[in-house]
């Protein structure tokens, strides 16, 4: 698993052997870089990675600029892997939070550009995050949520959903913010 651009690229990352974690892909992070750097300034923007595992996601937005990524995993082993990779890099503008992904969405409170769910494929109730992100308000107006999951889910039918991206087995879903409810006419 390496950083595939930015100024750490091609830094090998060499997580604990024991993780249960499921990193994405070089191929797929390549693909999805490439779509977002077509369509987003990742210079300076705010991310929040859920189920961020190694962290490797949250490195690629910090080597491409990210003003402050903040990294959520429940994993004592994955956060602890995290925050050594953040001081072998001296990166300050990287946060981790110990916590169960669900339990964060439902007390946390920020803005964000990028908001990046990979939860674990398998996991239930993958499909209530887009809706947990937009009730608390984690997006702003040009905000983005993506979330990574395996090819037989179709995350179609949810509100604000975009698109989906193949890269293999692997599907990343954009969606946006639902537009506010205009106020009734007088």
């Amino acid at each position: 698993m390496r950083i595939v651009g930015g100024k750490y690229r091609n830094r090998r990352l060499h997580p604990p052997r024991e993780i249960a974690a499921r990193p994405t892909t070089d191929f797929a992070k390549e693909g999805l870089f490439n779509v977002l750097q077509h369509s987003t300034a990742l210079d300076g923007i705010r991310v929040l990675d859920l189920f961020a595992g190694t962290g490797n996601i949250s490195l690629e937005f910090l080597s491409r600029g990210a003003a402050e990524v903040i990294s959520v995993d429940q994993d004592r082993v994955l956060f602890n892997f995290m925050q050594r990779m953040a001081r072998e890099l001296n990166e300050t503008h990287w946060r981790m939070v110990k916590q169960d992904v669900f339990t964060f969405l439902n007390a946390h409170r920020g803005r964000y550009d990028i908001v990046f769910a990979d939860p674990p494929f398998h996991m239930e109730g993958i499909e209530r995050i887009p809706t947990l992100v937009f009730n608390a308000g984690l997006l702003g107006t040009d905000g983005t949520l993506i979330m990574e999951h395996q090819e037989k889910l179709d995350l179609s039918h949810l509100p604000g959903y975009q698109r989906t991206r193949s890269y293999g087995l692997v599907q990343f879903s954009f969606f946006a913010p639902p537009a506010p409810a205009s106020p009734p006419n007088p």
